[in-house]
Parts: C-alpha cells; structure tokens; sequence
C-alpha cells in the first residue's frame, strides 16, 4: 500500500496508523473526534473559535482546520511524499498543531507555527526536532517539565505551569506563513486568551508570536502600549484585560538550530528568560 493508505507503527506505542492521521482514530494525545467540526476557510475558524467552549473544544477544532489551502496541501504532502528519511517508516499526524501542556497554566508559550518533520510529525507542539529538544530540555531545568525529552506524544511527557501553543497552527513551506494565513489563524490565538482567564504572562518566540499576540490582545479590546512595543530577547511589555488585569509579555529569541546552533540563544538565556515567567 502507498500515500495515505499505508499503515505505519506509532514510534511510542506501535499502534498502525495512516497519514496523515484521521481524527478520532486512537493517536495519542489528539483532541478531536469523527465529530469534531471542521473550519474549511476564515469565516469558519471565527466561527467556530469564539463557539468553543472551553479550551479543549478549542483545541479539538484547531487540531482538524483545513481553512488555508496552501498549508493543508505543504503539510499533507509531506505526511505522504515529503518525509525525512530518517522517519520515513513512522506515520506522521499531517494535521495543525493542538496545544500542549497544562490546561491551568497562567503562563502561555506562543511560538511560530509547527515544523514539518517536527509537529508536523509528532502531532505535539515542539517536539521530534532540534528546536523541541532544546525548549524541553530547558522547561525540564527551570521546573515546568517531568521529564528533558520530548520523543512523540504518549511518551509521558507532562508540563506544569506552563502551556505551548503556536500563532499559525499548520507547518508552512520554508516556515514562512503568508500574511492573509496568519490572519485565518488568528481567532484562534484570541479565544485562547479569552478562554484562560488566570493568565499572567505570555513569552513569545520570536517576532511572529509578539506581533500575533499584540494582535490577538488588540481584538479583545486589550489596552495594548502605543507605538507598538518591539520584539527583543528578553525584552517585557504590560498589556491591560478590559477590568484592568496586567499581562505580561516576554519576548525569546526562537528556538531554532539557526539561533542556538549559532549561540544567539544559549541555554543559559533560555533559562533565564523562563525563570522569569514566574514572576
């Protein structure tokens, strides 16, 4: 069998799966079911994002999108034909990005989007790369992570404290979202933040996250510093709730090999910027 009909042991479990996975078929960690409505262009992400209830329905909508052709035609792709060969006999999840870690946390990751041997693979944000292995090993350090590995989802991993989501939600070719896709993506972003009314402190990776967050703060009406505040490694700005609630937003230099293979983020900076957070 070949493409989307071949069935391929899970690297965690060794449960046989398609690609890219079909929702609702035993994947671990997946949030959707056969039920799970589907947003297939901008007006239906709006839609269903401010329709979600809570966090998880949330979750379970974002993770079955199929709203930007481009990204769904990149990321199913390279489920199929466009593998590493280094995972060429694994199945890959070929779907957005849900979020991961503690459904409580008062404190929000806000990355990029997914990689495509990465997410892309795994179906966990920031996880099955370079760039997961070092945010993970660092959450592990400064107390947010059980364990320094992130392997696949059901490798037991758990995060306290802490949550990880992306600004666009779909591995992009060359990792470059178009403008109108972070904009599609966007009421995702915003009914996160409305849905975890205990957040504190959002750090972002990399410009993408800072501008998709000031954005999705200025949509719900968040008093937001004016000019625009820019992003820098370490660099804070205070945003105000409607009732008056600060948020604080930390910027990170991203994790990619491009910064950390280079040493324009280390460890020690990583480190730091997270100690932080608890503030």
């Amino acid at each position: 069998m070949t493409g989307v009909d071949r069935l391929e042991p899970h690297p965690v479990t060794g449960q046989l799966f398609r690609s890219p996975v079909p929702p609702g078929s035993g994947w671990p960690e997946d949030p959707a079911t056969v039920m799970t409505p589907v947003a297939a262009d901008a007006a239906a992400v709006a839609v269903l994002a401010q329709d979600a209830d809570d966090l998880d329905a949330l979750n379970a909508r974002i993770s079955v999108c199929r709203a930007c052709p481009r990204l769904v035609e990149w990321r199913e792709s390279v489920a199929v034909s466009g593998r590493r060969a280094s995972f060429a006999g694994q199945p890959y999840w070929g779907r957005p990005g849900p979020w991961f870690g503690d459904p409580d946390a008062p404190i929000l990751i806000v990355g990029l989007a997914p990689a495509a041997n990465g997410t892309n693979r795994t179906g966990r944000m920031f996880t099955g790369d370079a760039s997961g292995d070092f945010l993970y090993a660092a959450l592990h350090r400064t107390g947010f992570a059980n364990q320094p590995t992130s392997l696949g989802a059901g490798d037991g991993l758990a995060l306290t404290g802490i949550r990880i989501v992306a600004t666009v939600r779909c591995a992009p070719p060359q990792n470059k979202p178009t403008a109108d896709e972070k904009a599609t993506c966007l009421p995702w972003l915003r009914r996160d933040l409305e849905l975890t009314p205990g957040l504190h402190t959002i750090m972002t990776l990399g410009g993408i996250g800072w501008a998709g967050v000031l954005a999705a703060a200025r949509q719900l009406g968040w008093t937001v510093p004016r000019p625009r505040p820019t992003f820098g490694h370490a660099v804070e700005t205070v945003l105000h709730r409607p009732d008056g609630s600060p948020v604080r937003v930390v910027g990170c230099y991203h994790v990619s090999p491009h910064n950390t293979y280079t040493g324009r983020l280390t460890p020690a900076m990583l480190d730091e910027v997270l100690m932080s957070l608890r503030r």
